[in-house]
């Protein structure tokens, strides 16, 4: 099971997800209480090592100036969320670095298509809210099967694995359910939401 651990933005939080054993760490440069800036990035980045992902995480911001930024952070990772298109992936792609494609439970079927992108995430209908959802649903969605996937919204230590389970997903991606209060990561959540979603992956 790959798992993504979200919106960190101290020293401490991104040992804690390395050391639980988190495959990528996620860091935002978009407006949001979790938001860090592109220098505090490459001081983070010290505390990544070469296993694991470190990716920049965008909104609405036009993909040109995504690269720019992710580029100033030292990134070669980036998440973009918001309307996008395949232009946007080939523009990622073209600029020598990965894309995590976000979209959003209930979006048009076309957006889950493959549409090159390194993975696809999906999450749910009203982003950030921090319900979860229903995660079953995504076992039936024809344009995932065989792909590489996130699943995300919603999760947290205690759903993560049945949730998983019941969505097919191959991976998990994780903010807010990892958090104390908005925007502050609590590292004992962190710490059992990646040992419960390698735990139930192995099981």
């Amino acid at each position: 099971m790959f798992v993504k651990v979200c919106g960190l933005s101290t020293p401490d939080s991104v040992r804690e997800a390395v050391e639980s054993g988190a495959d990528a760490v996620g860091f935002v440069l978009t407006a949001s209480p979790r938001v860090v800036t592109p220098n505090q990035v490459s001081a983070l980045l010290a505390d990544v090592p070469d296993r694991v992902s470190p990716i920049g995480v965008f909104r609405h911001e036009p993909v040109a100036d995504a690269v720019a930024i992710a580029r100033a952070a030292g990134l070669e990772w980036i998440q973009l969320h918001g309307s996008r298109s395949r232009e946007d992936v080939a523009t990622v792609h073209d600029a020598g670095m990965k894309l995590i494609r976000a979209v959003t439970m209930g979006s048009p079927r076309e957006e889950f298509e493959d549409w090159g992108e390194d993975l696809l995430l999906i999450d749910a209908a009203v982003p950030g809210s921090g319900e979860d959802w229903d995660y079953a649903s995504m076992a039936d969605v024809l344009e995932l099967q065989g792909r590489h996937w996130l699943l995300a919204g919603g999760l947290n230590p205690d759903n993560v694995a049945n949730a998983s389970v019941m969505a097919h997903a191959w991976g998990v991606d994780v903010s807010s359910g990892v958090e104390a209060s908005r925007g502050v990561k609590d590292l004992a959540k962190i710490r059992a939401f990646v040992h419960a979603a390698k735990s139930r992956a192995t099981a």
